[in-house]
């Protein structure tokens, strides 16, 4: 088949959707699939690259304002168009519904081409970095939740990462709506040890238990919730708090830290490579998630599959990922006493964080991206007849 995957983010972003249709790509790909991804140029000027063994066609673009090192792309019609035309995909796979998707629609509509859209995104992810949206969020995410209705009542099948996505975007659909995971390459992440470098590297302490974190640090992360119950925590334990990545919010969070005075007790490593990622996952004892507009968690997805019991919040669709009393500990939303009462349980029970390391495992498995790739396989012969 050819597939064509129009995405608003992709690598080297470092985001959930990102993550997803790179793997996605790199996966269809590898089973013998002609890929094409069009997703904005890092440079702001169009080019092509190839990645591995697809190709992508960045369309022109412009910072984007609400995010770190997120780039746009505005008015990418005539880029969008003379990919479909040249490519002439058998089927397309938007990722978002942003300008990219909103023209591949079109122009897959226009011509024919039968479409699959994947919801990856709720509207709290954008509107809890618009501070001063807040006093009319809740009618702005009804309206962004219609929007995003009517888009995807374009395609001719949509699919979102959950049930739990499924039954939060609570609006019918008159296109028929799909859970499919957005898996995890189980190759790439797996139990073992970090090697010593990676802890010289980013000063990581090797003989303390390590709480950790990866993933965006932008606001609707929450992540306010893990700082504040780790400072509860570092008066209970010699615990180390080790949060990987980049966002908005990365500066308040670190003057938090050197606010609670727990400053040497945290490590904040920025961006960092994919095989470093890999790698960090190991480094931790417990992966922590406070973020309650999750459709799944890519990230917490990568450390199950790297053995780590999870403490999450029960909101989005985390309770999926995060079976409380099996793989980990769920707790109310922005509830730090529970979130630090979660961490210090795990973290002083021997026993009962092998049991849980070895549940993340188990569960980690019925996400392995080879089913994914069966399944959406499947779903392009479906909407192609």
């Amino acid at each position: 088949m050819k597939i064509l995957i129009p995405s608003d983010l992709h690598w080297p972003t470092i985001n959930g959707v990102a993550t997803f249709s790179r793997t996605l790509a790199r996966g269809l790909a590898t089973r013998g699939h002609e890929v094409v991804v069009i997703a904005p140029s890092q440079t702001g000027n169009p080019y092509q690259e190839v990645d591995g063994n697809y190709t992508i066609y960045r369309t022109r673009s412009v910072p984007f304002p609400f995010y770190q090192n997120f780039r746009i792309s505005l008015t990418p019609q005539r880029e969008v168009k003379r990919v479909i035309d040249e490519f002439q995909p058998d089927v397309i796979h938007i990722q978002m519904l942003m300008w990219i998707g909103q023209a591949a629609m079109r122009y897959g509509n226009k011509y024919g081409i039968p479409i699959v859209s994947t919801n990856h995104a709720m509207p709290e992810n954008l509107m809890d970095n618009l501070r001063l949206l807040a006093p009319v969020a809740k009618p702005i995410n009804y309206m962004l939740k219609q929007y995003g209705k009517r888009f995807h009542a374009k395609a001719d099948l949509v699919t979102m990462p959950t049930q739990s996505a499924i039954d939060m975007f609570n609006i019918s659909m008159p296109k028929p709506m799909r859970a499919i995971s957005n898996g995890v390459n189980l190759s790439d992440f797996t139990p073992g040890q970090a090697p010593p470098e990676l802890y010289e590297k980013f000063d990581i302490p090797v003989d303390k238990p390590i709480v950790t974190y990866v993933g965006r640090l932008d606001v609707e992360k929450h992540l306010w919730v893990l700082m504040d119950a780790f400072l509860q925590l570092s008066h209970q334990t010699d615990a180390h708090l080790l949060i990987v990545g980049s966002g908005g919010d990365l500066e308040n969070l670190q003057l938090m830290a050197e606010r609670y005075g727990i400053l040497p007790k945290v490590t904040f490593t920025g961006r960092v490579s994919d095989e470093e990622i890999q790698q960090l996952h190991r480094v931790g004892t417990v992966f922590a998630m406070p973020s309650p507009a999750e459709l799944q968690s890519i990230a917490t997805l990568e450390a199950m599959a790297s053995g780590k019991p999870v403490v999450a919040v029960d909101a989005g669709a985390l309770r999926e990922l995060c079976q409380d009393g099996r793989n980990g500990v769920l707790c109310p939303e922005d509830d730090v006493d529970a979130v630090a009462a979660g961490l210090r349980k795990i973290l002083l029970d021997d026993s009962l964080r092998e049991r849980m390391s070895q549940e993340s495992l188990a569960i980690a498995k019925t996400h392995d991206i080879e089913h994914t790739l069966d399944q959406f396989e499947a779903l392009y012969k479906e909407v192609m007849v």
